[in-house]
C-alpha cells in the first residue's frame, strides 16, 4: 500500500482559498467616562481595537477592560442576554452590550457608549438601581393568596390562564424600558414600564388574589396614568416584551376592575 504524502503547499501551511484575509476589523469605541473621585464632569474618550465584527459590543468592552484601561467600569455577568445587567446606551439606543453585534451597529463610525438614562451614573456605565429595584418591590411582585396554610398539592392553571401573562413574564429587569421612557427622564417618582410591566404578570395571573391592591398601588399619581404611550419602552425591550400593551391593559383594569 503507497504511503500517502503530504501536499508541500500543505505542509508550509499555505492559507486555503477565501481564508486570506483577517477578519478583523478597526473600530472606534467612543465611551463616557464619569469617576466622581476625578471630576464631576463626564468626558468623552475614544478607544481603537482590533476586533471580529461579528463580536459583541461586550467583547468589545471586554478587550478595553482587560487590555487598554482597567478603570472603565461596567456591569456584566452571564453575557447571554438573561441577567439583564449591561443594559447601557450604544449608538443612542437602549441595548444589552452581550446581545449587540458590532457589525449590527454600523463599525465605520465611532460606535457611542454611554450609561442608561434617568438613575444616577455612579461611575463611566454603572448607575444606582435602588430607584428602579424599590419601583419593582412597591408593587409586591410575588404571588399572594389570601389562604395563609401551606398549599397541600400544586396550584394549577389551565394553559389559556397561564397564556394571559405569559408576554410579561419574560422581563430580566434590565430597565432598558424604564430608562427609555422620557416621564421617567423627568420625574424619578414614576414606577417606570418595568414595576408596571411585573404588577401585570400578578394581577392577570389566575392563582393571585391581590390584584386589587395592586391595581390601587398604580392608581397613584406616580403610577401608570403618567404614562403617555410614546411606545419608547416598547422599542427598547431586548426581550421582545409588548410594554405599551402591558401597560394600557392595566389601565383597563383600573377603569373596568376585571382582570
Amino acid at each position: 500500500m503507497a504511503t500517502p504524502v503530504l501536499d508541500k503547499a500543505d505542509a508550509a501551511g499555505s492559507p486555503e482559498p477565501g481564508f486570506a484575509d483577517s477578519p478583523y476589523i478597526t473600530v472606534t469605541f467612543r465611551i463616557r467616562r464619569f469617576n466622581p473621585e476625578v471630576s464631576a464632569e463626564a468626558t468623552w474618550e475614544d478607544f481603537q481595537l482590533e476586533i471580529d465584527p461579528k463580536e459583541r459590543v461586550l467583547d468589545g468592552l471586554h478587550k478595553i477592560k482587560w487590555d487598554l484601561d482597567g478603570t472603565l467600569t461596567f456591569r456584566r455577568s452571564c453575557a447571554h442576554g438573561i441577567c439583564g445587567s449591561d443594559a447601557m446606551r450604544i449608538n443612542g439606543k437602549n441595548r444589552l452590550a452581550c446581545k449587540t453585534l458590532i457589525k449590527d451597529i454600523n463599525p465605520e463610525k465611532p460606535i457611542t457608549i454611554e450609561a442608561i438614562k434617568g438613575l444616577t451614573v455612579l461611575k463611566d456605565l454603572v448607575v444606582d438601581m435602588e430607584p428602579f429595584f424599590q419601583a419593582y418591590r412597591d408593587v409586591m411582585p410575588f404571588l399572594i393568596t389570601k389562604d395563609t396554610n401551606e398549599p397541600t398539592r400544586e396550584r394549577l392553571q389551565s394553559a389559556e390562564d397561564r397564556e394571559r401573562f405569559d408576554d410579561t413574564t419574560k422581563c430580566i429587569l434590565c430597565a432598558a424600558c424604564t430608562s427609555s421612557c422620557p416621564v421617567f427622564w423627568n420625574d424619578g417618582q414614576y414606577f417606570g414600564p418595568a414595576a408596571i410591566v411585573n404588577a401585570h404578570r400578578f394581577i392577570f395571573d389566575s392563582r393571585d388574589e391581590a390584584g386589587e391592591q395592586r391595581l390601587e398601588i398604580l392608581n397613584d399619581k406616580d403610577g401608570v396614568w403618567r404614562c403617555r404611550t410614546t411606545f419608547n419602552c416598547t422599542d427598547a425591550c431586548p426581550r421582545g416584551i409588548e410594554v405599551t400593551k402591558a401597560i394600557a391593559e392595566v389601565k383597563r383594569a383600573l377603569i373596568t376592575r376585571r382582570y
